[in-house]
């Protein structure tokens, strides 16, 4: 029998579904599953200067000494940040959360590295490295930090129902309180490997496949990946990873009150001078409302509202991965967000891609410059 679980995604995505050879959206038989994710570890060359974004962003410093700087949002659990000052600016890699030490007990006998204490933060770690050669920690045990107070969402008068009456609407124009880490963005070359180490060792789930204009007998080159937590809710994507000629950080996402504390959050970071990088919008896969900003660093952030939830029994989505379908409304997508903007950086990345014996050829290159365009 037919649930309206089962039928959530295919609403959505009807006409496309996988085809012979595609990848499965998940693993059989996964050596463990994540919980969440826990945090993102940066390294960056001036610590103050990041702190002086990260508050303006809406992060709480939980502790910063010369050389590192810990950053969280208002909701009990793990920071969202750790920032290492070095000598040149780069993403590390994120931190997933297990459910236990039995589970990183299990990836050390899979992958022979050992298990660690953390430390300040409590519990224990093991340092795991994906096939794109990013460094993945997951962890377990933490000592969890207490929530601080929390930014409301606001009343409304929607419908023709009154909620809100003898009373103004006037939210400030201050620094969105970032609640917690939503999910983080990267690009690899190695596009079906890499989903299959996440899916074969952190059990994770694809909830949504987007395929590239005109290549759609090649497969994927776009996955948004959630944590399998059985029956329970899990975000619809808390790694998402796109075929690219890098491996390298896109963005990372953190979620927000409402639709206000996107907005003024996004006024206030432009009342200070920080660069915008597109928004404010509704996206289509995971649905959240969203607006993008860099860091002085020029890493891309995003704060977010109002995403979508799913349990284990909804199946991956098939759609063409374009430009003009990453949001369902809002200002048309800006060429820093596709980062199409000319880079040195970023030419010589496209350079090396194609060199190298990867999944990133010349045909999935005019694919992607296909996205741009569409």
């Amino acid at each position: 029998m037919t649930t309206p679980a089962d039928t959530a995604h295919a609403d959505l995505h009807s006409e496309f579904g996988a085809h012979p050879g595609d990848p499965d959206d998940r693993a059989a038989q996964p050596v463990i599953k994540i919980v969440d994710i826990a945090w993102l570890e940066f390294e960056k060359q001036n610590i103050a200067q990041a702190e002086r974004f990260a508050h303006d962003f809406g992060f709480t410093t939980v502790s910063r000494t010369a050389d590192e700087l810990s950053l969280r949002g208002t909701w009990s659990g793990a920071p969202c940040i750790l920032i290492r000052r070095s000598h040149r600016s780069r993403f590390v890699g994120p931190a997933f959360r297990a459910a236990g030490h039995d589970d990183l007990l299990r990836l050390s006998r899979e992958t022979g590295r050992r298990v660690y204490p953390l430390g300040d933060l409590g519990g224990s770690a093991i340092d795991l490295t994906d096939p794109s050669g990013m460094s993945v920690r997951v962890v377990a045990g933490l000592t969890d930090l207490p929530s601080l107070p929390d930014q409301h969402p606001l009343t409304f008068n929607f419908g023709g129902k009154v909620e809100r009456f003898n009373a103004i609407q006037r939210p400030p124009r201050e620094p969105a309180r970032v609640q917690r880490l939503g999910h983080v963005v990267i690009e690899t070359p190695r596009f079906r490997e890499n989903l299959a180490w996440y899916q074969e060792m952190l059990g994770m789930i694809v909830s949504d496949f987007l395929f590239f204009p005109g290549q759609r007998s090649r497969g994927p080159a776009m996955a948004f990946i959630r944590c399998d937590r059985g029956s329970d809710m899990a975000d619809h994507h808390t790694l998402a990873m796109t075929l690219g000629p890098m491996s390298r950080y896109v963005h990372s996402a953190y979620q927000v009150a409402d639709l206000d504390a996107v907005a003024a959050g996004g006024a206030y970071l432009a009342d200070r001078g920080y660069h915008h990088a597109w928004g404010i919008g509704r996206h289509i896969q995971g649905s959240q409302l969203f607006d993008y900003w860099r860091d002085l660093d020029k890493f891309m952030v995003e704060h977010f509202a109002d995403g979508d939830m799913f349990d284990s029994t909804v199946e991956a989505g098939w759609a063409p991965f374009t430009a003009s379908g990453l949001a369902q409304w809002g200002p048309p997508v800006t060429r820093d967000f596709l980062g199409a903007n000319p880079d040195p950086e970023l030419v010589k990345g496209f350079l090396s891609g194609l060199k190298n014996d990867n999944e990133f050829d010349i045909h999935r290159l005019l694919g992607l410059l296909k996205v741009a365009r569409s």
